[in-house]
């Protein structure tokens, strides 16, 4: 059983407390750091990669989880803890068979030979899910003058049901989270895969980002 997410934040805030103005702010916020995000990753593999136009939603983290299969559905999910003026967690999230073309894809291996997730395989989804994360956040810092520390990353790999009980404050899904759907596309190999990286900002935290954007 994977342990609950123990980082002591504020209460995460109810998806019927932001406004239609809030909701479009933290969309362009995320599609800034979308951009980043691909240039983060080419540099990274030393591949051209592009990331499709980002699909941006603000919802329940249980909805996005229910996005990717059933409860026992296994994934594959990468955990930060966020420090400094912006705190919460991020989850770079992946369906297992999408898990594995990405790893093939970092690793430059072959179609199908990666079928399970062995240390070389999880410190590569480590080390790319924290370089991505460091793209959004800076974006979201440089962009609202706020500075965020990232945790180490913490890999995880079960069942949808019992990830989500992991990443969640309450253990039932029911805070908001600012989910950004990707398309990677690999040009070197033409692998095209999708994950999804979930920004869950507390409530302090999603005051503050407002207060900077001198959204109300």
């Amino acid at each position: 059983m994977i342990p609950r997410n123990e980082q002591p934040t504020l209460p995460p805030m109810e998806l019927n407390a932001l406004s239609t103005i809030q909701i479009d702010a933290l969309k362009e916020v995320s599609n800034i750091g979308a951009g980043h995000a691909a240039t983060a990753l080419s540099d990274m593999t030393g591949q051209k990669v592009l990331i499709n136009i980002p699909v941006i939603t603000i919802d329940e983290l249980s909805a996005i989880f229910g996005k990717t299969g059933g409860p026992e559905q296994r994934v594959v999910g990468v955990l930060i803890d966020l420090m400094g003026d912006i705190r919460g967690r991020t989850l770079m999230l992946f369906a297992e068979a999408e898990a594995y073309k990405f790893c093939e894809s970092l690793l430059r291996r072959g179609p199908g030979t990666v079928t399970s997730l062995s240390d070389i395989e999880r410190s590569a989804l480590n080390e790319t899910s924290n370089i991505l994360t460091c793209a959004y956040m800076n974006a979201l810092g440089d962009l609202l003058g706020v500075m965020v520390v990232p945790s180490t990353p913490r890999l995880l790999f079960d069942t949808s049901a019992a990830v989500l009980r992991a990443v969640s404050a309450d253990g039932g899904g029911g805070e908001v989270v600012v989910s950004i759907k990707n398309e990677f596309t690999f040009i070197d190999n033409s692998i095209k895969l999708m994950g999804y990286f979930l920004l869950l900002p507390d409530h302090a935290s999603l005051q503050a980002m407002f207060k900077a954007m001198h959204i109300d």
